[in-house]
């Protein structure tokens, strides 16, 4: 049972990376976009920031993904395996592809497609957390286009007197700390889903007491799976998804650096503030709203809309696509004889 809980530990780590492969994207898109920094020094930046983020936040969205999606007392090891599948082929496709996606709504997906294969029903799924994940589908990309709009708009007020280079000088150097901003917003929201996906497996199979001396029955994020998510996060977002890199950062619509800032500085406002509440809103889905919501300012013919529709289409199929896959390697692997609940 200790070596299967391993693998599947090692494979939600895996996962971790490939989020940071392809949320790099939505950490870097504009200050690369913006040439403020190279792509390799922006990714050295953006992974300091995540990882930073293990120190300054709590592990509130961890709780939620792990408690507040599906009754951790129906999970079992295979179903967490089935999850991180399903999660895990889809994002690996997107990012290969190089479209910007949810990859919390992935995993969302996962673990709602291997818990009802598991229970033959929706009796396992908790309404209250699957509908502050709904909302937030619609609400963090309005939220970002909103912000990033208004953002712009009072730049462009308080700035009306000077001069454009004056402008472009100023905001390249505050576009690193909005770069860094986002980045430790990322982190905070991004690395705690995986977090919440080991310590309900480690809950369910009874290694959060005997591996860390957890209460029975209690619930309790480890600091060792808290630096592990952190680690593999940064190193995934070193690592780069290029693709998406260039497809949010430079095919949606031509940023320049005072923009850049703006659409940082909104996301990360927005990410950061449903990291405190506990909310696994999507990352992607904000920022890229608040591109959008920049773009738009200057004329709405600004954003390249086929493509913007095109990554639409792509957060719509993600949670459907991802639990249809998780549910499919369920029936596979209830097949097999592997072991699913305490030693």
């Amino acid at each position: 049972m200790d070596a299967f809980v391993l693998a599947i530990i090692a494979l939600a780590l895996a996962f971790d990376f490939l989020n940071g492969m392809n949320d790099a994207a939505n950490s870097i898109a504009t200050v690369v976009s913006t040439r403020v920094l190279s792509p390799r020094t922006a990714v050295v930046w953006a992974a300091f920031f995540n990882f930073a983020a293990a120190f300054l936040f709590g592990v509130h969205v961890a709780n939620t993904i792990g408690k507040g999606i599906v009754d951790p007392s129906v999970v079992t090891a295979p179903m967490i395996l089935a999850a991180l599948v399903g999660a895990g082929v889809w994002t690996w496709a997107c990012t290969h592809i190089g479209l910007p996606i949810s990859v919390s709504h992935a995993l969302v997906g996962g673990l709602v497609g291997a818990a009802v294969a598991r229970t033959g029903g929706t009796q396992a799924l908790i309404a209250s957390g699957l509908w502050k994940v709904g909302v937030f589908i619609v609400v963090a990309p309005l939220i970002g286009l909103v912000l990033g709009y208004a953002f712009f708009v009072a730049v462009l007020w308080v700035c009306r007197r000077a001069s454009p280079r004056s402008v472009d000088r100023w905001f390249r150097r505050l576009q690193l700390a909005s770069a860094a901003f986002y980045a430790l917003g990322h982190g905070a929201n991004d690395a705690q889903k995986t977090m919440g996906i080991i310590t309900v497996l480690l809950f369910s199979t009874g290694h959060l007491h005997r591996w860390f001396g957890v209460p029975p029955g209690e619930f309790q994020v480890p600091w060792a799976v808290i630096g592990a998510c952190y680690t593999f996060i940064a190193l995934g977002t070193l690592a780069g998804g290029w693709r998406v890199i260039k497809t949010l950062g430079m095919r949606v619509t031509k940023l320049r650096p005072v923009q850049g800032f703006c659409a940082e500085s909104a996301a990360a406002a927005s990410i950061l503030l449903s990291s405190v509440g506990g909310i696994p809103v999507s990352t992607t889905h904000t920022i890229t709203g608040a591109i959008i919501g920049v773009g738009s300012t200057t004329r709405v013919s600004a954003v390249r809309w086929g493509i913007a529709f095109r990554i639409l289409a792509a957060w719509v199929l993600t949670i459907p696509t991802t639990a249809l896959v998780a549910a499919g390697v369920w029936y596979v692997v209830a097949l097999l004889p592997l072991p699913s609940g305490p030693p």
